[in-house]
């Protein structure tokens, strides 16, 4: 069963490129703008980094595939219910597309102090460097970039479930940057319209999953809504 796609005003847009001047040689800022930082992300970044960049490219990693097994407690879930986000695992014949992002001078600090709250403090992810491939057809050589990957050791990992398990959590978790349904939706969708040649079978079965239970969570409620509404026959 296939879903509507987005209202073109809330399809995952690229957001505007900040302008940044750059400081001649031998001025303050001109050795940090000459050598630029960059972050990959693959989750909730891709819609919503959060911080100011220089530029930015939609491409991939080799080597990881991208899994919804991460717990979320803050952002898409809480300590009661708590959501599902995805990480890397390590998948040798894998690749997993995102978008990286270039920061130069004081980007750099405001955004890695960003990222460390929101992805490793409230989020349990660690980091690391990977070979990022931009998408475009006269890239040259790999750009190295900084990602932030949640590893079994952290307390709200969760691993592996069926895709149907997946999506049923996700339809009950909701958290500050909004309900589980969201970032599974946008996720998918800024694969189907920025990386429509990749394929990505977990990300794709758990929407699917979703969409089939939608309906059923639906007329399950209505139904228990119009049992409540009929008045009850005393007894005696």
């Amino acid at each position: 069963m296939k879903r509507d796609p987005l209202p073109l005003e809330e399809r995952p847009e690229q957001p505007p490129v900040p302008l940044l001047s750059a400081a001649a040689p031998g001025e303050p800022g001109g050795a940090e703008l000459a050598q630029p930082v960059w972050i990959f992300g693959y989750g909730s970044l891709v819609w919503r980094p959060g911080f100011e960049f220089t530029s930015r490219k939609v491409g991939f990693i080799r080597g990881y595939s991208r899994r919804f097994w991460q717990g979320d407690t803050f952002h898409r879930g809480s300590e009661r219910m708590p959501g599902r986000v995805v990480t890397l695992l390590e998948d040798r014949g894998a690749c997993t597309w995102g978008v990286a992002y270039e920061v130069r001078g004081e980007q750099i600090a405001a955004s890695l102090e960003y990222l460390n709250m929101r992805e490793a403090v409230l989020g349990g992810y660690d980091t690391k460097l990977v070979k990022f491939h931009p998408q475009e057809k006269d890239a040259e050589e790999p750009i190295l970039a900084l990602v932030y990957i949640a590893t079994p050791q952290n307390p709200s990992y969760l691993g592996p479930a069926s895709e149907e398990d997946i999506a049923a959590q996700i339809i009950v978790s909701s958290g500050c940057a909004g309900h589980n349904i969201e970032y599974l939706l946008r996720l998918a969708d800024f694969m189907r319209y920025f990386c429509p040649q990749a394929e990505d079978k977990h990300l794709f079965s758990i929407e699917e999953a979703l969409i089939s239970i939608l309906p059923c969570l639906y007329c399950t409620e209505e139904s228990a809504e119009e049992t409540a509404s009929v008045p009850q026959k005393s007894k005696g």
